[in-house]
């Protein structure tokens, strides 16, 4: 019993995360007439992900391929993961096979890994002690401080 309500919640978080991720690429994508429909599908032949990616960057990576053959289609999504390592974004596990079979999981943690890197990275804030932080840093501070007296929780 307790095993399918997990389950329930764990398709749920999914579901709420393809489609906010998929409405935060379209914000982009639509700028030069291209959409993403089906997350999971849409990006397996690495054209829309490329796309995504010079958009975000103001940075050509590339002639891409047609993606038509499934090697195709690993090499287009193989530049895009290139072009991310050259970034010094970390994608522990996550290879251009996985995002061309679809892999939820790991598609998910692919378009977040992006958002961090290129949306919330460049967010600088002020703190009370008028210092700037990072927004990683400004949240991490947020969280030790909202759990400082709970015994359980080591932020």
């Amino acid at each position: 019993m307790a095993n399918s309500r997990i389950k329930e919640l764990q398709g749920e978080r999914e579901s709420v995360q393809k489609k906010t991720f998929t409405k935060w690429m379209n914000s982009f994508l639509d700028k030069v007439n291209l959409h993403v429909d089906d997350l999971f599908t849409d990006l397996s032949d690495g054209r829309l992900l490329i796309r995504l990616l010079e958009i975000l960057s103001g940075e050509r990576i590339g002639q891409i391929g047609r993606g038509r053959l499934r090697i195709n289609k690993i090499e287009n999504v193989g530049k895009a993961i290139s072009f991310l390592q050259q970034k010094k974004v970390n994608l522990e596990n996550i290879g251009a096979e996985d995002i061309v079979d679809g892999n939820p999981r790991l598609i998910l943690g692919l378009i977040w890994t992006i958002i961090l890197r290129f949306e919330i990275q460049d967010i600088q804030l002020e703190d009370e002690s008028m210092e700037m932080r990072s927004a990683k840093e400004a949240l991490l501070l947020w969280c030790q401080r909202k759990t400082a007296g709970l015994v359980t929780a080591h932020i």
